[in-house]
């Protein structure tokens, strides 16, 4: 196990409040805290990247509506999701990055998708609106705010409709020491399945596990 990192470690979890996070994993690049309330592990604000920095690796995606691999990729959500919707039904795709390819296939199944991207479609408008579901497909591991960025979501989620969230999650301290998610520097929060657990208890929303990198969350109502 590597040495206890000389920096104080974080007050809180960033998404659930809790104190005194536990030490969790260090390596060349960063250290890695686990909260001991919703299990999530994350990375301390003093080794995020800036906001350019950050950039500057997003635009190196090369995803594209016409690549079927990666059509093939996104349908791990938006198959599960589809079977629980109603022909017609609105939503938003969040951090749609720079080749937006899920709203595409939603919108193309008979369910109009709206894209929001803080830096590739940063329209505001969209959240004066509701939605009868939305996604987020490899993007809540860049949160930065992860308890804000997730209520912002869940606000705009019409009562009955679904947030589906795809995800690779945390298993435990030794899987993660070789686990190639934790290496990309854009990647600073981690979800385990106790993390959804705790959320959809504060939301009082229905779990559904779907795989080892999908779930989906129904707003009560």
């Amino acid at each position: 196990m590597p040495e206890l990192p000389v920096n104080s470690p974080p007050t809180s979890c960033p998404l659930c409040g809790t104190q005194e996070p536990v030490f969790f994993h260090q390596d060349r690049q960063r250290e890695y805290w686990q909260c001991p309330g919703c299990q999530l592990v994350f990375v301390p604000p003093r080794n995020f990247l800036s906001s350019e920095e950050e950039l500057a690796c997003y635009q190196l995606h090369q995803n594209s509506p016409d690549d079927t691999g990666y059509r093939t990729f996104l349908g791990r959500l938006a198959t599960p999701l589809i079977r629980r919707l109603t022909p017609g039904d609105r939503g938003l795709d969040f951090g749609s990055g720079p080749g937006p390819t899920l709203s595409v296939m939603l919108t193309e199944g008979g369910f109009p998708t709206s894209i929001y991207d803080p830096f590739f479609a940063p329209d505001d408008r969209v959240w004066n609106r509701s939605y009868d579901f939305v996604t987020a497909t490899e993007v809540v591991e860049h949160l930065h705010h992860p308890r804000r960025e997730l209520e912002r979501l869940w606000s705009v989620l019409a009562p009955g409709g679904w947030l589906g969230i795809m995800t690779k999650r945390v298993r435990d301290a030794t899987a993660f020491a070789t686990w190639h998610y934790k290496n990309d520097p854009t990647h600073v929060i981690f979800f385990a399945e106790t993390t959804f657990v705790w959320l959809a208890d504060q939301w009082s929303a229905e779990l559904e596990i779907c795989g080892n990198d999908v779930v989906l969350l129904r707003k009560p109502g």
